[in-house]
């Protein structure tokens, strides 16, 4: 069943020139059927938003500065966001925002039993990344426009430079989430693998390596096998993954 999503955007702090881009992003989890992005519309700093907010049939909400250095538009919005949790008309969030003020919303709305998704800079702290179900850098939505103006070979370049971005850390969460989910012989379903990656680690996705999906990301890992193998009916191909054995060197005595 697709999630109702109510998409609350804080304008004033997340960049618009991607707005298009993370508004498609956010059509793959669900319909986004309320839309409001927030901030001071007297600001000048925000003009750049009229344009994009028609083009994507967003409501912006104003908000005024009534303190010197208190931010009201993250109260206005999880005003807006308990109220819309309670008027029933949708089973799930999607925050916009790379302030922290919101981790204990999304942690509330979860509790409700919400599914919260997240859309930030990479800059944002990990305690409002782990408060969603799901944490997508708005920076993988620009390479993934940049991308798309590229040439092939730029593609493969931007690729390898970018998987090399996969440290000690990453290896060891993908190796202990790939034994969680193995059978007798080690080897796991890529699919249940992605699923338990996503949960333990929210902000997990392939494109922060440079690949669109998880198949080709976990291809390019040389500790990781991956084999294709047919399903009972010969149908389609599924994914399967196992971490390969260490060789431990002997030093003679």
């Amino acid at each position: 069943m697709d999630l109702n999503l109510a998409v609350l955007i804080d304008g004033d702090n997340i960049p618009s020139a991607y707005v298009k881009e993370m508004m498609e992003e956010i059509a793959k989890y669900g319909n986004p059927t309320i839309k409001r992005i927030y901030g001071d519309w007297t600001n000048p700093r925000l003009s750049k938003w009229k344009n994009i907010l028609l083009e994507n049939a967003i409501t912006p909400i104003q908000q005024y500065g009534y303190t010197q250095g208190k931010n009201a538009t993250d109260s206005a919005m999880i005003i807006d966001a308990m109220d819309i949790l309670y008027s029933g008309k949708v089973n799930g969030f999607c925050i916009v925002s790379s302030d922290s003020d919101f981790t204990r919303l999304a942690t509330r709305l979860r509790e409700a039993g919400m599914q919260v998704f997240g859309i930030g800079e990479k800059k944002t702290p990990n305690p409002f990344i782990v408060a969603c179900d799901k944490f997508i850098y708005i920076e993988i939505l620009k390479n993934q426009t940049e991308d798309d103006a590229n040439d092939v070979d730029q593609k493969k370049t931007k690729r390898k430079s970018a998987v090399d971005a996969i440290t000690p850390k990453d290896l060891r969460l993908i190796s202990s989430t790939i034994d969680d989910v193995a059978d007798d012989d080690g080897w796991a379903f890529l699919g249940d693998v992605g699923s338990l990656l996503q949960k333990k680690q929210p902000n997990f996705d392939s494109r922060n390596y440079g690949f669109q999906k998880l198949t080709p990301l976990f291809q390019s890992i040389n500790a990781v096998d991956v084999e294709r193998r047919e399903d009972s009916k010969g149908r389609k191909k599924l994914i399967y993954v196992k971490m390969k054995e260490r060789k431990h060197s002997r030093t003679k005595k």
